[in-house]
């Protein structure tokens, strides 16, 4: 995947305050509260910042954590990651290998098959209804 790069004020215009704040300056939104949280509707869920698919709706799970959860990407390489020691913790941090926007984190406590749990903000994300997967 083709990296792309952008200044802060140009993200500034194409963004929201909060889709700023998360993707660009790392933030998070209040649990239980994103538009994607409860969503059951079909589709690939897109980085709201660059347009790369990042996840299925057929991955997407209910954790119960307060925010989207999915098992597995669409593809591995559309998704970067690296340790985040922010709040006296270590976790790791998801990034969309293409614009490296925060997403949220992945944990090792998620649904089958492959025991992930991709803890993502709605924010984050775009769900693109008319993709292979409606």
């Amino acid at each position: 995947m083709s990296q792309m790069a952008k200044s802060d004020a140009q993200w500034k215009q194409e963004l929201s305050p909060e889709q700023f704040q998360v993707c660009r300056r790392r933030g998070t939104e209040a649990p239980f509260t994103g538009e994607y949280y409860e969503c059951n509707d079909p589709g690939i869920y897109r980085c709201v910042c660059c347009g790369a698919e990042l996840f299925s709706s057929q991955a997407k799970f209910a954790s119960g954590c307060g925010w989207p959860s999915f098992y597995a990407p669409i593809q591995s390489d559309h998704l970067a990651t690296r340790e985040d020691h922010s709040f006296g913790m270590v976790r790791i941090e998801v990034l969309c290998a293409r614009c490296e926007a925060h997403l949220g984190h992945v944990f090792p406590d998620g649904s089958k098959p492959t025991g992930l749990r991709y803890c993502i903000n709605s924010v984050a994300l775009k769900l693109d209804p008319d993709s292979r997967d409606a």
